[in-house]
């Protein structure tokens, strides 16, 4: 990873975890098993899901990434594909981590009015997690999904020529754009 890209992780995860150790909600309840289990097949194959499965493979088609798969039918159809593998990979490995360790990685919108308030709820709900009383910790859950999906994603079904220092930017990628869907989230979307 290059150092500029570290150095800028690092900080983030400092002042992440900062922002963590100093929030809790009181009024949080950790949802039902069967809640959390719905919540887990809707972000994995839940039309929300798909959109955003399509979108991510537009995009890409639309900036020709990975360059070998060009663009054309062809190579839209293996990105969706790839999107999707991912996404399973990402949501799985969240589902179960959460499980295992009693977290909640769910987005939950801020109680606060503010902006700065909100700005930071979105953005530090990307590395955090909820235990069972509500108090934010380090979301090793979703970090580790979204870094294991895209490793895997470069290290098996990827063109030739690409590896795990891709899939680990890439991860870096997708931790970036899901800060920002949180602050659409948070802003725009009221779901």
């Amino acid at each position: 990873m290059k150092k500029p890209l570290f150095l800028a992780l690092t900080i983030s995860m400092f002042a992440v975890s900062a922002f963590a150790q100093s929030t809790t909600t009181s009024t949080y309840t950790r949802p039902s098993a069967e809640k959390r289990f719905k919540r887990f097949v809707d972000s994995t194959v839940g039309p929300f899901a798909w959109v955003g499965i399509a979108a991510g493979a537009g995009f890409s088609t639309a900036t020709n990434s990975p360059k070998e798969w060009e663009r054309t039918g062809e190579g839209f159809a293996r990105r969706v594909g790839s999107n999707f593998g991912k996404n399973v990979i990402r949501n799985t490995t969240i589902y179960a981590m959460d499980e295992a360790l009693k977290l909640d990685s769910h987005y939950y919108r801020s109680t606060k009015r503010d902006v700065g308030s909100r700005l930071g709820n979105a953005v530090a709900s990307t590395f955090t997690a909820r235990t069972q009383s509500g108090k934010r910790t380090i979301g090793a859950p979703r970090i580790i999904g979204t870094y294991a999906a895209n490793v895997i994603a470069a290290e098996t079904w990827y063109p030739r020529g690409y590896d795990w220092k891709d899939g680990m930017k890439s991860g870096t990628i997708s931790l970036g754009v899901n800060s920002m869907i949180n602050i659409f989230r948070e802003f725009v979307f009221k779901k």
